[in-house]
């Protein structure tokens, strides 16, 4: 009787489901792609453990400078899991570099038995489970990060909004999941009759919230809704930034939960605008000729002093002229080097840009910071709203 044939997989299929397996690990990336991105999250990663070092370096002795900031790194690290999470690390590593991985035992006749325990295996084990209980944790986080990312876009404007004579532009590219940096275009009513739309201002609004990720947009949400809420009256802009100073004081945590901000309110119809620059990074107006205008006039940032005091600033954007609002994540991104972008080199971009349209000037403004930090960790928020008189 014949022995039933064992069936091998042609070799094809083997190659298509290890490729198969390969895409779905690196989700498509090419080699180079992984590379940088290890590096970036390799960088990101020491830049949060060792937060905290650099007074380490000023130890005269090579030897107790380097102990001192091995010991250093291993309890900043330790110290970021749980108390249970940390006895089975630590328990790991003494198993993991307990000597030759085994134990001896001596018997009642005096024999001597080496048992099979292999302490290197368990160590490793223990590790894996204290690597599975982090996934565990950072893949709830990760999905409620995602669901905050979905709310926080709906919150931000869609489409840029059409106005004749006018091109417009924005984005925002967070640091973390999300974002701290707010922006914004408001349609505000005529302060006289709000039946009439030719009286209607357009209210720019870009704003950077102190801080990063959860808590930054958390209080991002609160200056928008107040924003949001205040804007639907027919107050000046001087008033309406009063009222959201007064509202931000009241969740600043005593003013360390402050918002620099800058608002500007747009008559479509002459150009003429007025601004309050809450300390927030100077916009450039660059005129149509080529010079150069700062729009400083404002004062501190929200959230720091509930009667403080807004000046109010005006100007007029002519035909070809721009208006370049951005956060500080645009001129403070940094290079290998931990060389800024500068504002020098943004306003090259423009004038190099000018006669191009909002949309593509933001284009060529990302891609150069693509190209200027490399593989360094976006370390703030990225956000510049473009507008432009046609």
């Amino acid at each position: 009787m014949a022995s039933p044939q064992q069936t091998v997989p042609p070799p094809h299929r083997v190659k298509n489901n290890a490729r198969k397996f390969w895409y779905r690990v690196s989700e498509g990336l090419a080699v180079n792609q992984l590379w940088s991105q290890f590096e970036k999250d390799a960088r990101s990663s020491y830049r949060l453990y060792s937060a905290g070092l650099d007074k380490l370096q000023e130890e005269p002795s090579r030897l107790k400078r380097v102990w001192q900031m091995a010991k250093a790194l291993f309890w900043a690290i330790l110290e970021k899991l749980t108390p249970a999470r940390r006895v089975l690390l630590l328990l790991a590593l003494i198993l993991l570099f307990f000597p030759g991985g085994g134990f001896t035992y001596i018997n009642s006749d005096k024999h001597v038995e080496v048992q099979g325990v292999d302490l290197h295996f368990w160590g490793g084990l223990l590790m894996f489970v204290v690597l599975l209980l982090e996934l565990a944790d950072r893949v709830v986080m990760k999905r409620d990060l995602e669901i905050a990312k979905d709310i926080q876009a709906w919150l931000l404007p869609g489409a840029p909004l059409q106005i004749p004579g006018y091109q417009i532009a924005y984005a925002t590219r967070p640091a973390n999941t999300v974002a701290g940096d707010y922006y914004d275009v408001i349609v505000r009513p005529g302060r006289r009759s709000s039946e009439d739309p030719s009286e209607d201002r357009i209210l720019f609004v870009v704003a950077d919230v102190a801080g990063k990720s959860i808590p930054a947009a958390m209080l991002m949400a609160t200056f928008q809704a107040s924003l949001r809420t205040l804007s639907t009256s027919g107050v000046a802009l001087a008033e309406l930034v009063a009222g959201v100073n007064r509202y931000a004081c009241s969740n600043s945590a005593g003013g360390n939960r402050f918002t620099t901000a800058f608002l500007a309110e747009l008559d479509a119809a002459t150009g003429d605008v007025v601004y309050i620059n809450a300390g927030h990074n100077v916009p450039i107006l660059r005129r149509k000729s080529g010079t150069v205008e700062r729009l400083e006039v404002g004062g501190i940032p929200v959230g720091i002093l509930a009667d403080s005091p807004y000046q109010v600033g005006t100007t007029r954007l002519e035909r070809g002229d721009w208006l370049v609002i951005f956060t500080d994540g645009v001129v403070e991104a940094v290079d290998g080097k931990d060389e800024e972008y500068g504002e020098a080199a943004l306003l090259r971009l423009v004038d190099r840009e000018s006669g191009s349209a909002p949309a593509e000037l933001l284009r060529s403004l990302l891609t150069e910071l693509d190209g200027y930090v490399g593989n360094t960790p976006q370390h703030d928020d990225i956000t510049c709203l473009l507008l432009k008189r046609s």
